[in-house]
């Protein structure tokens, strides 16, 4: 493609961040206690960003409002901080203040993912500039952050390649949490004796 008077390809546009994608910032969750352990979902902060849901993970109830709802896939940016950002594969939770879900009416996810990555390592450098306890970025940053964004024709060839191998990297991430549950649900079992490595054997090929 030829280049125009700004040295971009003819047809593709500069737009900020926070014009490709909408960012909705988490809920403070407190505000929504479980009144059910049994019947409630883990509180997505930080911490399960980075390391997953666990038995310490805060639980908030199901009245919370659905757009906060999160779901394998989606994708998440923790913007105070430890910045990071990543497609969540750790089961239905409730998103917490400091991160954002990602959303796009207009573009694919793995092109919006792209551009949060592209500039993540310049959004860290902001947080740590910050003379408080816990950096953050705001919003104007998102503002300033420009993305390249191809014509839609272009977009759906680059979407031919691109979108299966994120697709794929979520499916991984799938299976490997099924089996780490399924892991974790045997090997008890073997240890203690309930369960010969017989039966776990057959029980795998069921599940297989």
């Amino acid at each position: 493609d030829r280049l125009d008077d700004d040295g971009k390809p003819e047809g593709w546009e500069m737009q900020p961040l926070d014009e490709i994608a909408d960012f909705l910032n988490g809920l403070a969750l407190q505000k929504f206690p479980a009144t059910d352990p049994e019947d409630s979902l883990p509180v997505i902060k930080i911490a399960e960003l980075r390391n997953g849901v666990s038995a310490k993970s805060d639980r908030a109830s199901r009245e919370v409002p659905t757009k906060y709802i999160v779901n394998d896939g989606d994708f998440l940016f923790s913007w105070s901080g430890s910045l990071l950002a990543k497609f969540w594969t750790e089961g239905e939770g409730a998103l917490n203040q400091h991160l954002f879900k990602v959303t796009s009416e207009h573009y694919p996810m793995w092109f919006v993912a792209h551009w949060v990555h592209h500039h993540l390592e310049e959004f860290q450098a902001i947080a740590a500039s910050k003379a408080t306890t816990m950096g953050h970025i705001q919003r104007g940053h998102l503002k300033a952050a420009m993305t390249l964004c191809p014509p839609e024709h272009v977009l759906e060839r680059l979407g031919v390649v691109m979108a299966p191998l994120v697709e794929q990297s979520i499916h991984i991430e799938l299976e490997s949490r099924s089996l780490a549950q399924l892991r974790d649900t045997l090997l008890p079992k073997l240890i203690s004796g309930e369960l010969r490595i017989a039966d776990a054997e057959k029980f795998m090929e069921r599940v297989a």
